[in-house]
C-alpha cells in the first residue's frame, strides 16, 4: 500500500494562475497600507486557491510483477561447426537455472533458425519480435547466446536493458573460404570467360604456402587443377562447352584442421549462347518459297545468312558470253572444302544436281553431319527426278527415299502421335485448323521419325539423327502458302524456326531431355521424351546418397516432379542414357561466408546498452544485479537491472479539502482580519 498527494485543478491552471496574482498583488497592498490583517487575508487567499486545487491524498494497492530475462539462443548452420552447439545449449541450460533460481525474475528463451531463403541469422529480427510481446519496463536484461555472425546487424534498436553476448567458438578457430567475385550469367560458347576467384584463410590461420590448389569441374566431369595464390583476386579462363545451361563447380581441398569445407565449394550456372549462327542456304532455282527461307533467317539478328540461288546452271546453253554476265559464280570449293565446318546448318531447297557439286563435295557434306553439321532438304519436283540429291552420296544420310511420284492435290498437313511429343511440333498454334498445301513428294522413310503427314498418310516432315550431326526432309515446297495466308494460312515461321533450331542443337527443343530447375533448396524436374513411359529416375546428392523418384506424365511427352534437397551442393540426375547436373543453394551460403566468432557486428549495439561481449571457452559469467545507467559487464560477471515494475490493484481518493473545511477555515480568517483592523 502506498500513498500520495495529487492535485486535480477545478479551474483552468492559468486562471489558477491568475488568482494567486491577484491574491499576491492584495497581500502586497495591504502590507505598503499597513493593514494589521494582512497575514490573516493571505491565509483566507491561500485556502480559497487550495480548495480550487482540489488537493487529494492518494492510496494504491500494489502487485509487484516479476522482471523478464530475454535469452536468444542461435541455432543457425555456423552454429553446428565444431561443438558450438553442444557448448551453447550447455550454458543456455546452466543460465537459465541460475535466472530460474533468482527471486522475482522470468526467462524467456527465443530459438533463432536459418533466415528463409539465403537470409542468414536474423537474430535482431527475432529479438525485436521477442520484445514486442513483453513490456518493456519489465525487461531486465537481453542475453545472446551465439557466435556473433548474424546478417541484420544494421537494424536499428532501442534497448531497455543491457544486452549481453555470449559467445560460442574458439580463439583458436580458422578456415578456408572460397570466393567467386565475377561471375557472368550468359557466355558465349567456345570462347574463355574470364571468372573472378579468391581463396582466404581466415582466423587462426596456420603457416601455409603462398598458394593453395584450385580444382574447376563443368558439369561434374574430370576437374582442371590449378594453383592460385592465397589471398590475392584471381582471374581464370573457362570455356563452356555447350549451349544452355553450365554448371561450373570451384573446389579447394579440404584441410583436417580448418573448422568447415562447407565454404571450400562454390557452384555457378551460366546459360551457354552462340555467338552467331551461321547458315548456307542454297537454292536450285528462284521459286515462291525462296523468299519465305530468306526472311525466316534474316527476321534472326543472331544468324548470319549466307545466300547462293543457282540462276544460270553449267550446262545451259543461251548464247550470251561469259564476259558480259553479271552474276556471282558459286564458290563451291571454298564453300564445301575450306569453309563447310564455320556453318552450323546448310539448307538445299529446291536444289538438284546439275554438275556444280562434285561427288566429293558431296562425301564432305555427308562428313560434315556425321561430325555434327546439320542438314535441311526442302523437297520440290527436284527431289523426285533423275537428277534429285539423293541420287548422290547424300543418300547415306537422308531419311527417306523419293518415290519418283510428285502429288499434285490439296491436302491439311497433318501432326502425328509421336508429332505431338516431338518438341518441333507440339503445341503448335491452331493446331489442325491450317491452310491446304497443293504438292507433295511421295517418300517412304527409311529411317528417323515422321513427325509430320500429308496425303493418305504419307510423310511429310522426317527427322533423323546421323552420326553427331542432325538432318531434316521437308517433302514439300509449299509451306509458303502458310505465309501468304492462303485458306487462313498456317504457323509456317514457328515450325520452320523450331525446325531450324532443332537442327542447330537448341537445348530447348531436344526430343530427349532431362532437366532440373533450382529453387532454393527443391528441384523442378522435367524430363522429355518421344516414349510412352520412363524408368525412375536417379538423383545422387553431394554427400553420395542415390534416391529414386517416379515423375508424373504431363503433356507433349512430358514428366515432371519436384525434389527437395536436403543439403548444398551439386546434385547428379540420370535416367536411362539422359543425365544433368544442378547446384542447390546459393553460390556462397550467408551461414559459411565466415565462419569465425566475432563480437564486432554487436559491439555498438553493446555499447550503448552498457553490456559486454564474454566467450564461453572462457567461463560461464555469474549474473549480478546492477543499477539503471550503470556498467553492466565486468570480469566475469554480467549484470541485470532489477525493474521493480508493479501492478496497481485498487485506487483511493481521498479529498484534502472538502467544502465545509473550506468555508470554516476561510470565514474564520476572514472574519479574524475585519476584528484584527477594527481594533485599530
Amino acid at each position: 500500500m502506498t500513498g500520495s498527494i495529487i492535485f486535480d485543478p477545478l479551474v483552468p491552471l492559468a486562471v489558477l494562475i491568475v488568482l494567486a496574482v491577484v491574491v499576491f498583488v492584495g497581500l502586497v497592498l495591504a502590507l505598503w497600507r499597513g493593514l494589521r490583517g494582512w497575514a490573516l487575508r493571505g491565509c483566507a487567499g491561500l485556502v480559497v486557491l487550495l480548495a480550487l486545487a482540489s488537493p487529494s491524498f492518494q492510496q494504491e494497492d500494489r502487485s509487484p510483477l516479476s522482471d523478464i530475462v530475454l535469452m536468444i539462443e542461435d541455432k543457425t548452420a555456423s552454429q553446428n561447426l565444431d561443438d558450438r552447439a553442444e557448448v551453447s545449449d550447455t550454458s543456455a541450460d546452466a543460465l537459465a537455472a541460475q535466472i530460474s533460481a533468482r527471486e522475482n525474475t522470468e526467462l524467456r528463451r527465443i530459438t533463432v533458425r536459418d533466415g528463409e531463403g539465403d537470409a542468414g541469422t536474423q537474430l535482431l529480427t527475432a529479438l525485436t519480435d521477442a520484445l514486442a510481446q513483453e513490456p518493456r519496463g519489465r525487461v531486465a536484461g537481453i542475453l545472446a547466446i551465439s557466435d556473433g555472425q548474424i546478417h541484420d546487424g544494421d537494424l536499428a534498436l532501442d534497448l531497455p536493458a543491457p544486452l549481453h553476448l555470449l559467445q560460442s567458438g574458439k580463439s583458436s578457430d580458422w578456415d578456408r573460404r572460397l570466393t567467386i567475385s565475377n561471375a557472368p550469367a550468359f557466355a558465349i560458347i567456345g570462347e574463355p570467360v574470364v571468372l573472378g576467384v579468391r581463396v582466404d584463410d581466415i582466423g587462426a590461420a596456420p603457416q601455409s604456402g603462398r598458394t593453395v590448389p584450385l580444382d574447376i569441374s563443368i558439369d561434374g566431369e574430370a576437374p582442371q587443377r590449378f594453383n592460385i595464390p592465397l589471398g590475392q583476386d584471381m582471374e581464370l579462363p573457362v570455356t563452356l562447352p555447350h549451349s544452355g545451361r553450365n554448371v561450373i563447380q570451384f573446389t579447394s581441398p579440404a584441410i583436417d584442421t580448418e573448422l568447415t569445407d562447407r565454404n571450400n565449394t562454390a557452384l555457378i550456372q551460366i546459360n551457354g549462347v552462340r555467338d552467331r549462327l551461321r547458315v548456307l542456304l542454297v537454292s536450285g532455282e528462284p521459286h515462291a518459297g525462296g523468299r519465305t527461307w530468306r526472311n525466316l533467317l534474316k527476321s534472326d539478328s543472331s544468324v548470319d545468312l549466307v545466300h547462293f540461288t543457282i540462276l544460270r546452271p553449267p550446262g545451259k546453253q543461251d548464247g550470251v558470253p561469259v564476259s558480259e554476265l553479271s552474276l556471282i559464280a558459286f564458290p563451291t570449293r571454298e564453300l564445301f572444302l575450306e569453309k563447310i565446318n564455320d556453318f552450323d546448318l546448310i539448307i538445299f531447297d529446291r536444289y538438284k544436281r546439275r554438275g556444280i557439286l562434285p561427288t566429293l563435295y558431296l562425301d564432305n557434306i555427308v562428313n560434315y553431319v556425321q561430325q555434327g553439321g546439320a542438314v535441311l532438304v526442302a523437297a520440290g519436283t527436284d527431289f523426285a527426278s533423275a537428277d534429285s540429291i539423293y541420287r548422290s552420296p547424300l543418300a547415306s544420310i537422308i531419311p527417306a527415299e523419293p518415290t519418283a511420284r510428285v502429288l499434285e492435290e490439296a491436302y491439311r498437313p497433318v501432326v502425328t502421335d509421336l508429332g505431338n511429343r516431338h518438341p518441333v511440333t507440339t503445341d503448335l498454334p491452331s493446331d489442325g485448323d491450317w491452310g491446304r498445301w497443293l504438292r507433295q513428294i511421295e517418300v517412304n522413310a527409311t529411317s528417323g521419325d515422321i513427325l509430320m503427314e500429308g496425303i493418305d498418310g504419307r510423310p511429310l516432315l522426317v527427322l533423323d539423327r546421323v552420326g553427331e550431326g542432325r538432318v531434316a526432309l521437308l517433302a514439300s515446297d509449299h509451306a509458303w502458302l502458310w505465309n501468304r495466308g492462303y485458306e487462313g494460312g498456317g504457323p509456317q515461321l514457328e515450325l520452320l524456326r523450331r525446325l531450324g533450331h532443332w537442327m542447330m542443337k537448341e537445348p530447348e527443343l531436344e526430343e530427349e531431355a532431362l532437366t532440373a530447375i533450382a529453387n532454393g533448396q527443391s528441384m523442378r524436374i522435367l524430363r522429355r521424351t518421344l516414349g510412352e513411359t520412363i524408368s525412375d529416375i536417379t538423383i545422387t546428392a553431394p554427400d553420395g546418397t542415390v534416391t529414386t523418384m517416379q515423375l508424373d506424365p504431363t503433356v507433349g511427352g512430358q514428366f515432371e516432379g519436384t525434389f527437395e534437397g536436403p543439403e548444398i551442393g551439386l546434385y547428379r540426375l540420370e535416367n536411362g542414357d539422359q543425365e544433368t547436373v544442378i547446384g542447390l543453394g546459393p553460390a556462397a551460403p550467408q551461414e559459411f561466408i565466415n565462419t569465425i566468432a566475432t563480437g564486432e557486428i554487436l559491439e555498438p549495439l553493446i555499447a550503448s546498452t552498457r553490456g559486454g561481449i564474454h566467450r564461453l571457452e572462457d567461463s560461464l559469467p555469474a549474473i549480478r544485479n546492477v543499477r539503471e545507467g550503470r556498467p553492466a559487464s565486468g570480469r566475469g560477471w554480467i549484470g541485470l537491472t532489477p525493474r521493480n515494475a508493479f501492478e496497481v490493484r485498487d485506487v483511493r481518493l481521498t479529498p484534502l479539502m472538502p467544502g465545509w473545511l473550506v468555508l470554516l477555515l476561510a470565514s474564520l480568517f476572514i472574519v479574524g482580519a475585519w476584528m484584527r483592523e477594527g481594533q485599530r
